[in-house]
């Protein structure tokens, strides 16, 4: 069977376990490996309240190499002060004995990475993290079965596993990208994303890895909102393990560009697999602004669009109520010509030139009910475009989050 898990690319391995953090009996502990060690690029939430182990991340993400990262679910551990920053190193410092003790290395806790998500405002219960990292530890393999526990074990409210892998040749030598990622709700991320997980065997700079992501998540996992809102753990990482034997990737040359394109093909993946599996989501939605007077009123302008509660619903209905999309553009401040404001969906004209046409309402009403399809405005007011990705409103979002209590 093919390997499609974050351990698909050469020098990974990972594992996912049950600790007891969730009550639910679902994994909720899980370990990323690199024995070699990797080039390590991240990026996080940009909300000024931030859990410990972005605080921690943050900091150790900055070490040349990295061994690991340990990720827990079903425990946010954020707002929990000096103890739950004091928690999130121990879970590092952990991380790095316990392999040390299996498999005979000397990794630090300084070159483990850690990322938390769940309910915010609870210390973990450590005890319970200490005896999963050790369970874990003892788990990690190179299979597709523990990339695929590692995925399982980082869920908290999806539905399903999303993962992505993909290959590139660069200067005669094969690269495997793979990423997985978590995330359902709580999602209007900026810089960063819920959590998501990448690794590479690369060999490639740590400031051009760096810049890679910063660009791929920026096109694709940044144009992704389901309600508006960033998480305070919002974090996404890669890792490289340099094992593809390609010369390294030192300038913005061509091979920089492939390997840029390829991440950005995993990120866009992993986006749109996420819009798919929103909280209650039926649909997802493309919403493309053309014609703006520059590219972040044309990025805002279709933010607008996919962030509408009316818009969302009555995609959830499969009314192709183009009123309301006109409406989101209108109120968010961008420059427009209502004289040449034009809307479609799909193909089908609704709205052009600053009036209403004539169209098929049952043919709109179908292509809105597909799992997936496209919305375009154009502004009329430049030559800038941007894209954004939503999801509808269900009645299902509202009780996942009204029940999604401690």
């Amino acid at each position: 069977m093919k390997n499609t898990t974050i351990t698909s690319p050469k020098g990974f391995l990972a594992a996912g376990v049950h600790c007891g953090i969730k009550s639910s009996g679902r994994p909720d502990l899980a370990l990323l490996v690199c024995p070699c060690g990797a080039k390590a690029a991240a990026v996080f939430t940009t909300n000024k309240i931030v859990s410990a182990a972005v605080i921690v991340s943050r900091q150790h993400v900055k070490s040349a190499m990295i061994s690991a990262v340990v990720v827990n679910s079903g425990n946010a551990n954020a707002c929990t002060g000096k103890l739950g920053i004091k928690n999130a190193i121990k879970m590092c410092v952990q991380t790095a004995c316990s392999l040390n003790a299996i498999r005979n290395t000397k990794y630090t806790g300084r070159k483990v990475l850690v990322a938390s998500t769940g309910i915010i405002g609870h210390q973990l219960p450590m005890k319970k993290v200490v005896d999963g990292i050790l369970k874990a530890a003892a788990k990690v393999s190179d299979s597709q079965a523990t990339g695929s526990s590692f995925t399982q074990a980082i869920m908290t409210t999806d539905t399903k596993p999303k993962n992505a892998v993909t290959h590139v040749e660069i200067q005669g030598k094969k690269i495997t990208i793979a990423g997985t990622t978590k995330g359902a709700g709580m999602i209007g991320p900026n810089m960063a994303t819920t959590l998501c997980f990448i690794t590479t065997d690369a060999v490639i700079s740590k400031g051009l890895l760096a810049k890679a992501l910063k660009a791929a998540i920026g096109e694709s996992l940044n144009k992704l909102t389901v309600d508006g809102h960033q998480s305070t753990n919002d974090t996404a990482i890669i890792l490289a393990s340099a094992l593809a034997g390609n010369r390294p990737i030192v300038r913005t040359d061509k091979q920089y560009a492939k390997f840029s394109r390829a991440l950005a093909g995993v990120c866009d993946n992993l986006a749109r697999q996420m819009a798919l599996d929103a909280e209650g989501a039926t649909r997802m939605f493309k919403v493309i602004v053309k014609g703006a007077a520059t590219k972040a009123e044309a990025a805002k302008a279709a933010r607008a669009v996919a962030n509408y509660d009316l818009v969302k619903c009555a995609i959830h209905g499969g009314d192709p109520n183009w009123g309301r999309i006109i409406c989101a553009v209108g109120s968010v401040g961008v420059k427009l010509n209502p004289k040449k404001l034009s809307c479609r969906i799909n193909d089908i004209t609704v709205f052009k030139a600053g009036s209403p046409r004539k169209f098929d309402v049952k043919k709109a009403s179908r292509a809105i009910l597909q799992t997936e399809h496209t919305i375009t405005v154009d502004l009329g007011a430049g030559r800038h475009s941007d894209f954004c990705y939503g999801c509808d409103l269900s009645r299902e979002y509202v009780t996942i989050n009204a029940d999604y209590h401690t």
